[in-house]
């Protein structure tokens, strides 16, 4: 039994679910499950309607409208007739979509999000496998809401590992190729859940974990796990061999190309996890598991950009102790605010944190009742893995760095 992962790039269209095909023909098409991303910007989609369901926008018919449409032209493109049962399964998904925007009463912007976003990875893997099985490819289709058992924390739900690994023993048949969805799962109340945003990685790693699975295979469009997002930095090379402490350290820090929730299970029953392209199957990719730290050792650049850099120090110029500290961390967490760098001193304390649930700005307002408050929005964070001298310039060239922390085995900088 193998798990494979393709994501919202690899089925932005048609030519990309016919190279799926493709990739599990070359691959042997059974005993395994495949799990698929929604497609494209089908997600950064679905969050502009939950924009406008709540702003009450007239635009909102207009925008279900137009996402339903860019999956009636991939649908267009793989079946030679509206009959299909693939439009006829994307149509109920996008009726049931509707329904719950008439009939939702909860203002709660997170539990909306989460009902809503995972109509786009339940639509793709139905597209999928329907093509599958038109080109001869037999499938079963899992709707993984019925699989992963969470609790209620939505947009970042916590798994019931035991009544997980039940339901999937139950439902799924290593003997088959079954097709599910990332990213999504259900709570006690059988409301739908998400795992994180970027979650699928974390559902492939979940089903490996939970059927003893041979081995994960990321599927990207990229040869395999880089020294360096390429879209950011020039001249990347290809890591052939990454460990799992490493890649865990990777992940921590930003790395994209792997979830940091992924790699825990795998790592405890030694799964080996490939990252592989999409177009070149065949290619060796990248694998991490045991072994080598990293193969080749080089440079590692990470970046994550549209953070916020904050600076508190007390109103009265006191120390900066543990009892601030404190506090201030449980106002982190009550407001959903991930923090990246941390750096303090005797008067004051400076972080650099991800504003992803928007929260920052009601925070800064209750933190400058105790604080002195500085803070500058849109800074970027840079990290280097196995840093030379080199590495270092080439990051601080042209750049206003506001913070620099130095470690045995990592620098990380943040600019404005």
């Amino acid at each position: 039994m193998q798990v494979f992962k393709f994501g919202g790039a690899s089925v932005k269209d048609a030519k990309g679910v016919r190279n799926v095909a493709k990739v599990l023909e070359t691959t042997y098409p059974k005993q395994k499950v495949v799990v698929i991303s929604a497609m494209g910007k089908t997600t950064n989609k679905l969050e502009d309607i939950i924009s406008l369901y709540f702003e009450k926008s007239k635009e909102l018919s207009e925008a279900i409208s137009s996402l339903k449409q860019d999956h009636y032209d991939i649908l267009d493109e793989l079946f030679d007739n509206s009959s299909h049962p693939a439009y006829t399964k994307t149509n109920y998904f996008f009726d049931e979509l509707s329904i719950f925007f008439d009939r939702n009463k909860s203002p709660n912007y997170d539990f909306v999000y989460d009902q809503v976003v995972g109509f786009g990875e339940l639509i793709s893997t139905s597209i999928v496998s329907y093509y599958l099985k038109s080109v001869g490819i037999e499938n079963v289709w899992h709707d993984c809401r019925n699989l992963i058992d969470t609790d209620s924390t939505y947009r970042d739900a916590d798994v019931n590992w035991e009544n997980t690994q039940q339901k999937i023993l139950n439902h799924i048949n290593e003997d088959e190729l079954s097709i599910t969805q990332g990213f999504i799962g259900s709570d006690s109340n059988n409301f739908s859940t998400t795992l994180g945003r970027e979650g699928s990685d974390y559902t492939a790693g979940i089903f490996a974990y939970c059927l003893n699975a041979e081995n994960v295979t990321i599927w990207k469009d990229v040869p395999g796990v880089l020294n360096g997002d390429p879209n950011v930095f020039e001249n990347t090379s290809l890591l052939e061999q990454i460990s799992y402490e490493e890649a865990i350290e990777l992940a921590f820090y930003g790395a994209s190309v792997i979830h940091p929730k992924t790699l825990q299970p795998l790592q405890q029953k030694e799964i080996p996890l490939f990252v592989k392209s999409f177009y070149n199957p065949k290619d060796q990719g990248t694998k991490v598991g045991k072994g080598k730290l990293l193969n080749p050792l080089l440079p590692c650049y990470i970046v994550k950009k549209d953070l916020v850099f904050l600076s508190l120090s007390t109103l009265d110029f006191s120390f900066f102790v543990e009892e601030n500290i404190s506090e201030v961390f449980s106002l982190f967490h009550k407001h959903q605010i991930k923090v990246d760098l941390i750096q303090n001193s005797a008067i004051s304390f400076s972080v650099c944190v991800d504003n992803k649930f928007k929260n920052v700005d009601k925070l800064i307002e209750i933190l400058k009742a105790k604080f002195k408050v500085d803070h500058q929005k849109g800074v970027s964070l840079f990290t280097i893995r196995h840093y030379d001298d080199d590495a270092i310039k080439r990051i601080e060239k042209d750049k206003t760095v506001l913070l620099k922390q130095l470690h045995k085995e990592t620098i990380q900088f943040v600019t404005a």
